[in-house]
């Protein structure tokens, strides 16, 4: 290499200060730098404008909040680290409030039963647990238990019988649901379709000749 030529070295991202607001780039962070460097703190707050209308271009989908325009001031100043002297249209945020964390959402800690039917069936089940024995429960466990078998066939491919989706009721209710005596499920057409979420997959072509798959919990007691 001869004496003359000088040797480029590259910068990378990995070694620059963290963006504070990735969303809108390191060229919107040279821009906020550069204007603590005018002096005038008209030209200053003038120029703050102007990049705020290129906030607005990097980030068009802050318009979906209500007080966007606020929003996009507010950056400007976590841009700036809260180092920033303009005249906002909008009250200066504090970095205390912008550092509060959000509240915990509390989530259900109990493990759910049966994945392939979901928890909303856990609760509908502790709802009809709860019903009077008569004609009405013994038609809300017939319809539970027809939503089970398309929800057991969604992520199963085979055919189930009904007896195995009985057993699951009685089961997932700690027994505190008995499925009447001859209770007998719709039968099923052969060309009936039953496909996952946002696929789009026809299991009732791909039955192994009626085979039936013996899945599902086990009965702890015979009638």
């Amino acid at each position: 290499m001869e004496a003359n030529e000088k040797t480029i070295k590259l910068e990378y991202n990995t070694e620059r200060e963290k963006l504070k607001m990735p969303e809108y780039g390191r060229y919107i962070l040279q821009m906020v730098e550069q204007l603590r460097d005018i002096p005038d703190k008209v030209a200053r707050t003038r120029q703050a404008y102007a990049v705020i209308k290129s906030m607005e271009r990097l980030n068009p989908a802050v318009k979906q909040d209500e007080h966007w325009e606020q929003k996009l001031w507010d950056h400007l100043f976590i841009i700036a680290d809260f180092d920033l002297d303009v005249d906002s249209p909008y009250p200066l945020p504090k970095r205390d409030q912008m550092d509060t964390k959000p509240m915990a959402i509390p989530l259900k800690k109990r493990p759910v039963k049966a994945t392939h039917y979901g928890r909303n069936i856990e609760s509908i089940i502790d709802l009809i647990a709860s019903e009077p024995e008569g004609e009405q429960k013994t038609a809300m466990i017939r319809q539970l238990a027809i939503y089970m078998r398309q929800q057991y066939l969604i992520w199963n491919k085979d055919s189930v019988a009904d007896e195995t989706i009985f057993q699951d009721i009685e089961k997932l209710s700690d027994y505190r649901i008995r499925v009447p005596e001859g209770l007998t499920l719709s039968r099923i057409s052969s060309d009936t379709s039953f496909a996952r979420p946002g696929l789009n997959l026809d299991f009732g072509q791909q039955r192994r000749g009626g085979q039936q798959r013996r899945g599902g919990f086990q009965r702890k007691n015979k009638r």
